[in-house]
């Protein structure tokens, strides 16, 4: 008997999870960890693939080469479902959604931002036209390898065009093709409510840190109908700040010996990486 699909897993996991928990994972040592620490699905930032893997803000400088290379490494380690962000769709969807599902993605989402884009919760994003966004989804739709992969759209048209404009660009892509919302930026649970009520396919709210949706909590997202819950970077941000105090202690007292504590030891490794040492 074959085993299912990525995007079948994708949707297994929704299915068995309310609402889903999908955390990020910038390499394939953090999505060891990701799984260890029980979460059914990992998610592939457009941001991690630029922060971590290239060290440059994430204004759509990175590459579907990019990101093939970070997914390809974390769908041959790990078996867990993986949602990636497609950014734009780097003009040519099709070629994205075929490659990325060649590398055994499950999932991806574009956005209607222009191919310049910012951070969604950063000011001054442009966004193309509803038809344009319309045309990359059709696009990527006709790309997927299968009916279970996923195509997700993004639309970030909640800060610019206002919950309603939104939720109407939402409609149009679930009408050209999309399995599922993303909804960017949001500020209360009346917006996602007013998302989830009028958009019949799962949607997506997106935890970042630092940005325009507070911190809310699975249970308060279950009942404004969200089926996943996005964390892209949590874990990421936490290791870059516990890095930086390393290093800084090593420099300054010129031995580790007092940071030595906050460290993952070579024990926990091996059984992260399921790795016995000779004896």
């Amino acid at each position: 008997m074959s085993s299912p699909s990525p995007g079948k897993k994708f949707r297994d996991a929704l299915a068995a999870e309310h609402p889903l928990q999908i955390t990020g994972a910038i390499n394939a040592y953090a999505a060891l960890l990701a799984q260890r620490a029980g979460f059914r699905a990992l998610y592939l930032s457009g941001a991690g693939v630029a922060n971590h893997s290239h060290g440059i803000a994430d204004t759509g400088d990175t590459t579907l080469a990019d990101v093939l290379i970070d997914a390809h490494r974390i769908a041959q380690r790990v078996p867990l479902p993986i949602l990636v962000d497609i950014d734009t769709g780097w003009d040519d969807p099709v070629r994205a959604v075929r490659e990325l599902a060649a590398a055994g993605v499950a999932a991806v989402h574009l956005e209607d931002q222009v191919p310049a884009k910012l951070c969604g919760h950063l000011p001054g994003k442009q966004l193309v036209p509803t038809a344009e966004m319309i045309a990359r989804v059709s696009a990527a739709v006709s790309g997927k390898p299968d009916s279970d992969f996923v195509v997700m759209a993004r639309t970030d048209a909640a800060a610019n065009e206002g919950v309603p404009a939104a939720i109407a660009r939402a409609q149009a892509y679930v009408a050209a093709g999309a399995d599922m919302i993303f909804a960017e930026a949001l500020r209360t649970l009346e917006d996602f409510r007013a998302f989830t009520a009028a958009v019949k396919v799962p949607v997506l709210a997106n935890l970042t840190e630092f940005g325009q949706t507070p911190y809310f909590t699975v249970d308060e997202l279950r009942a404004a109908g969200i089926a996943m819950v996005l964390y892209p970077l949590s874990a990421s941000r936490a290791a870059a700040a516990a890095s930086l105090e390393v290093y800084s202690a090593i420099r300054k007292h010129g031995t580790q010996r007092g940071v030595v504590g906050q460290m993952q030891t070579r024990a926990d490794l091996y059984t992260t990486l399921g790795y016995t040492p000779p004896k």
